[in-house]
């Protein structure tokens, strides 16, 4: 009878050893892991478990650190990642050039947009400042809202307000020149139309422009280094703190579709005439890196998930079936480019020095 036992016994831990050997082994294979910098408000594409599952389907792990666009083109240690990807073509194009790469891909991108709220809207139309622009959907004049800039208007001598009679200026809320890609590219659409509707692309441009874009930046007081500072204090402080917030449109797209409630029904998103389109730019470090740019720009399931967080993709579809819900249109005509990667520094620095 023990004889018995003990030979069930051995039995079971048999079945038991081989069954995990066949476990670990249907686990599938030990996946490759790909480091990469990027720009941060990319981080929460990569780190969803969706994303990361789609990746691990190509027998990729991809870790990510992040930076801002600038100092990824200029004084991150590039040696020890696989790709950059920035969250600017200018910036794109510095690597590029400093590391002699051929190929790079722009999988999404998102042009700048303004957070505000209906009775602000309201007040600018009154006033000439916001209109309809080329699709149904309305836009702010950059060219008006310089001339209000220039001559320091506050909101309370806006003509008809009684809808936000606060004493401080009329300003769009940006993040630091000096630290964050938005405020480079609202730099790069104030000073095409400070420049007569042309890109800044000489030093005499640049100085004639200067003054003008400085103040926009210097009059706001403290700016915060990430878009997303400005963008948390216009959804949970309202109008009275921001009416007027400097965006990436993917940001609002997201909300909506989270369906989470933060965006309000009062709460609305419009677009500079001109606006910059951020292209979030992969440049390959490596063959891994190269790898995961193609799958970001091929792949039907990445492109999909990149929509589902408001990025515009490789392909228009994708980004208007998540577009219609905040009221975003399929395509922007009135988009400019922004200066060369030097120019736009030159200037980033000049309104640097001024602080």
């Amino acid at each position: 009878m023990k004889r018995r036992v003990s030979i069930g016994l051995a039995v079971v831990l048999l079945l038991a050893v081989v069954g995990v050997i066949v476990w670990g082994n249907d686990s599938g294979p030990e996946l490759k892991t790909v480091r990469g910098v990027i720009g941060s408000e990319k981080q929460a594409f990569f780190t969803d478990q969706r994303v990361v599952d789609a990746f691990a389907r190509h027998g990729l792990k991809v870790e990510v650190d992040t930076a801002g666009s600038r100092q990824i083109a200029t004084t991150v240690d590039l040696g020890k990642y696989t790709f950059a990807f920035p969250s600017s073509s200018p910036a794109a194009q510095k690597i590029q050039r400093d590391r002699k790469v051929t190929t790079v891909y722009t999988p999404f991108q998102s042009p700048m947009a303004i957070a505000s709220f209906e009775p602000i809207i309201a007040l600018l139309k009154a006033n000439g400042v916001v209109h309809k622009g080329a699709g149904d959907y309305d836009v702010l004049d950059i060219a008006k809202y310089l001339d209000l800039a220039k001559a320091g208007t506050r909101w309370d001598q806006l003509p008809g307000n009684t809808a936000y009679p606060a004493r401080k200026n009329v300003l769009v809320t940006t993040t630091d020149p000096r630290e964050s890609n938005s405020a480079a590219m609202y730099l790069a659409i104030v000073s095409f139309v400070a420049n007569g509707n042309t890109v800044v692309s000489t030093p005499d441009q640049e100085a004639k422009v200067l003054p003008a874009v400085a103040k926009l930046f210097l009059d706001q007081g403290y700016t915060q280094n990430s878009t997303e500072g400005p963008f948390e204090d216009y959804l949970s402080a309202g109008m009275g703190k921001t009416p007027l917030a400097l965006i990436y449109e993917s940001q609002f797209v997201d909300r909506v579709v989270r369906g989470d409630g933060s965006i309000r029904p009062d709460m609305r998103m419009i677009y500079t005439a001109p606006t910059v389109y951020s292209k979030h730019t992969l440049v390959p470090l490596s063959g891994d890196g190269d790898t995961v740019g193609q799958l970001l720009a091929t792949d039907p399931e990445l492109g999909k998930l990149a929509a589902t967080f408001g990025f515009r993709t490789t392909n228009p579809q994708l980004f208007a079936d998540v577009a219609a819900q905040a009221h975003a249109p399929a395509d922007l005509v009135d988009a400019v480019e922004p200066p060369s990667f030097e120019t736009l520094e030159r200037l980033l620095d000049a309104v640097g020095k001024q602080y």
